[in-house]
């Protein structure tokens, strides 16, 4: 239970015996269930990690859009304080894509996040007229909290991908849009190659 509502989470892996915990999120208006998503909680049990995928309380009573970041970001502080109990004493990795990714990013200071994985990490709205407008400086705020940052981002992804300077690694793949589907197996290399580097 957070002040913005009931959150759900989908648990994967053994407390007692976790080298680490990963929380992953969704986009604004997607589930836990995405191909991404996925990949990332494969490679987490694959590293003997527990792995949490949460639902956020704006999509556990039927909002498709998220509000307030600020609302948001509060409601997130308090879903990691209650998912830390779990696994108290191991490094905790945070993570989305597209939104959640962006949330993981903004609270990784507040949290104590000692890494973040940015799934399809929208650096900018898709609109002509956002050109000028980016979202940098949000991946930014994690590295400067002393986070490491995985991107990892289609080449055709509309909302743009962000560059070497904004992130400890950032992975492109071929032929991606937004949705990053299709290579489920290169995202799983990418989490499982990067990860032990930064625990």
């Amino acid at each position: 239970m957070t002040e913005g509502g009931v959150a759900r989470a989908q648990l994967d892996g053994d407390s007692a015996t976790a080298r680490f915990l990963l929380l992953l999120t969704h986009g604004a208006g997607g589930t836990v269930e995405t191909a991404d998503l996925l990949a990332a909680r494969e490679a987490g049990l694959q590293l003997g990690g527990m792995v949490a995928r949460v639902t956020q309380p704006y999509r556990v009573r039927g909002a498709r859009a998220p509000g307030s970041a600020i609302r948001q970001d509060a409601a997130w502080v308090e879903i990691v304080a209650a998912l830390r109990d779990l696994a108290p004493d191991v490094p905790l990795i945070q993570g989305g894509r597209s939104n959640g990714a962006r949330v993981a990013c903004r609270t990784a200071a507040t949290v104590g996040a000692q890494a973040v994985i940015a799934l399809a990490f929208p650096l900018r709205p898709p609109a002509r007229s956002s050109a000028g407008t980016s979202r940098a400086a949000e991946l930014q705020a994690a590295r400067e909290s002393g986070a490491r940052v995985l991107v990892v981002s289609g080449d055709r992804d509309p909302f743009g991908i962000p560059g070497v300077q904004d992130a400890d690694r950032v992975v492109v793949l071929p032929g991606e849009t937004h949705a990053l589907r299709g290579h489920r197996a290169a995202i799983v290399t990418a989490v499982t190659e990067w990860l032990p580097t930064v625990l």
